[in-house]
């Protein structure tokens, strides 16, 4: 009977062996997880009273949002043909075009309505589930651009892989688009400004974020950047010319534009104290009273330890800590240990996501995986830095750890995709890890060198 026992608890330890996929990447996966149903159970006591329902109940609804999101992790996982995520990538622009056009149009139909929540457009509700658009379209364009980048590279050296331009040829005013600069306008640079314009008014701070992360996996996919230059400076003519319009049209226009203007070089503390006085104070409150919270919890985290597990008081003042303002809420429970491990976990999914990428071979691969990487990471710090009170608000949840149905799948999705083109660069990356890995000589081994030199 010791030795079935024995035989079946040695096993363990090679589970994690038989795993194709980057098993550091694994790890961090599942440690979000985990940490987002410690930080949900306890920081929604204000969500369950708004909505007069349980704990218990946001618990059981999230952990059904978690096992849903690991099934999309180990579902994508499995996908070992990389050229079928090439082909799902494809259609990244088409999906978030016609999510954010629904969006931008306000279409309701008695099943499928767009929302505004917030002061800005920003779901679809699908038969009674919230569609939150700029979580997908963040993944679903670096996906494209990453498609976008390898299949341009694939046409320069005459593989024909953008097809649909080749029927402009005959056509004398669309012919320039079979150039070589007409290529990357149609395929890169007008669906990256086409999706930003659409997004900006819903979200500022989404569309400059999902704007530059495109901007980043452009460059990684090997476009230079003295090419991008002009591009760069026509998006932010853009920008300048979308806020022009909100004012001109006193503010009828990407009215979101406003409010995100207005945050820029103003602190909360400082808007309330303006207030004071006006008729404007009780709405000036209201929208002050979550960053000042969420400041306040930050700040009254002991050093180390903080209040521990569900002690936080600021749960109870700030209406959205479990989404927003979740690292704050981290801080004021765990301190600086728990603000360390989220910190080092997003930074070593960066470190690590780096190694895979620059280990693929497709470029295809080496695109997604660090556009995909940078947008968590990239996300993480965002959402961090607002929580400490660094930076404008943005909005921006806690990948993989904030409250939120969209959010989650999402993030899971690009978990997923990470994973599994990660299969293709598992041997080169445990090379390279080998090689940098310290030498570390078995007993045998030291009494052989020692016999060598004679000293024993």
């Amino acid at each position: 009977m010791e030795k079935t026992k024995k035989s079946r608890f040695s096993n363990l330890p090679g589970l994690m062996e038989n795993v194709e996929g980057d098993r550091v990447i694994w790890m961090i996966a599942l440690t979000l997880i985990m940490l987002s149903i410690i930080a949900i159970s306890s920081s929604t006591s204000l969500l369950a009273l708004a909505n007069r329902t349980t704990r218990e109940a946001i618990i059981q609804k999230h952990l059904i949002v978690a096992i849903l999101g690991t099934l999309c992790i180990v579902g994508i996982y499995n996908i070992k043909n990389i050229k079928v995520l090439e082909l799902a990538a494809k259609f990244g622009f088409l999906l978030s075009f016609a999510l954010l056009a629904y969006l931008d149009l306000h279409i309701k139909l008695p099943h499928v309505k767009a929302e505004y929540i917030n002061q800005a457009w920003r779901t679809i509700n699908i038969f009674g589930l919230q569609l939150h658009v700029f979580e997908v379209v963040k993944v679903a364009m670096v996906m494209y651009i990453a498609w976008a980048v390898n299949a341009y590279k694939e046409d320069s050296e005459g593989k024909q892989a953008f097809s649909l331009v080749y029927k402009f040829k005959n056509v004398k005013f669309l012919s320039w688009f079979t150039t070589d600069m007409g290529k990357k306008w149609f395929y890169l640079y007008i669906p990256m400004g086409i999706i930003t314009v659409m997004i900006l008014g819903g979200s500022m701070s989404s569309a400059l974020f999902i704007g530059g992360l495109m901007f980043v996996t452009i460059v990684i996919g090997g476009i230079k950047v003295r090419e991008l230059i002009p591009v760069f400076l026509g998006a932010v003519g853009l920008l300048g010319l979308c806020i022009g319009i909100h004012f001109a049209s006193g503010g009828k226009y990407f009215d979101h534009v406003g409010s995100a203007v207005k945050r820029v070089g103003r602190s909360p503390e400082q808007e309330l104290v303006e207030a004071v006085g006006t008729p404007q104070f009780d709405v000036v409150l209201g929208r002050t009273q979550q960053p000042l919270g969420a400041k306040l919890a930050a700040s009254e985290g002991n050093l180390f330890l903080g209040k521990g597990p569900g002690r936080s008081t600021q749960k109870y003042v700030v209406p959205v800590i479990f989404a927003d303002y979740t690292f704050a809420f981290i801080i004021e429970e765990y301190g600086l240990l728990g603000a360390l491990l989220i910190i080092i976990l997003y930074a070593a999914l960066l470190a690590r996501g780096s190694i895979v990428a620059r280990n693929c071979e497709d470029n295809f691969a080496k695109s997604a995986i660090a556009g995909l990487v940078i947008l968590i990471s990239g996300q993480a710090l965002m959402h961090m830095l607002v929580n400490v009170d660094i930076g404008p608000l943005t909005g921006q949840t806690l990948p993989m750890i904030s409250d939120g149905k969209t959010s989650f799948l999402c993030f899971s999705i690009a978990f997923g995709i990470i994973l599994s083109i990660s299969r293709g660069a598992k041997r080169r990356v445990e090379k390279e890890t080998e090689e940098k890995a310290p030498i570390i000589e078995t007993d045998d081994e030291v009494r052989e060198s020692l016999n060598d030199l004679d000293l024993i």
